[in-house]
């Protein structure tokens, strides 16, 4: 499998609200230089499965809409839009963010991720 398909698998998988799933694709000293509303926020590998489990408790589904994505070396850029249903309204769907993320991969997993996001 190609990193970028690597890449595709893990957005189109459950893994950003399943800590279980999410684990299998991250490298153990993976970080995360994440730009948000809200200022810079570093994740480890740690957090980032905390933040999945955040996440499951409030969405029950989530989905990813991919407009580009780009490998090159041990890099991938991806462009996304996310989508998630709510426990309170699952049928609803809600657009969460809109997200560049810029992933290095080591080891066939995510290792270092430079992400930006904006709220719609």
């Amino acid at each position: 499998m190609s990193i970028k398909e690597f890449v595709q698998k893990f957005y189109k998988s459950d893994a950003l609200i399943d800590s279980e799933i999410m684990k299998a694709y991250l490298h153990p000293e993976v970080t995360v230089e994440w730009n948000s509303t809200k200022g810079l926020i570093v994740l480890n590998h740690d957090s980032m499965l905390a933040m999945a489990n955040e996440l499951s408790r409030a969405y029950v589904r989530s989905k990813v809409r991919i407009s580009h994505i780009i490998a090159e070396d041990d890099l991938v850029s991806i462009r996304y839009s996310h989508y998630v249903k709510t426990i309170e309204n699952p049928r609803e769907e809600m657009l969460l963010a809109h997200f560049s993320t810029i992933w290095q991969i080591k080891d066939d997993k995510l290792y270092r991720g430079f992400q930006m996001s904006q709220f719609s």
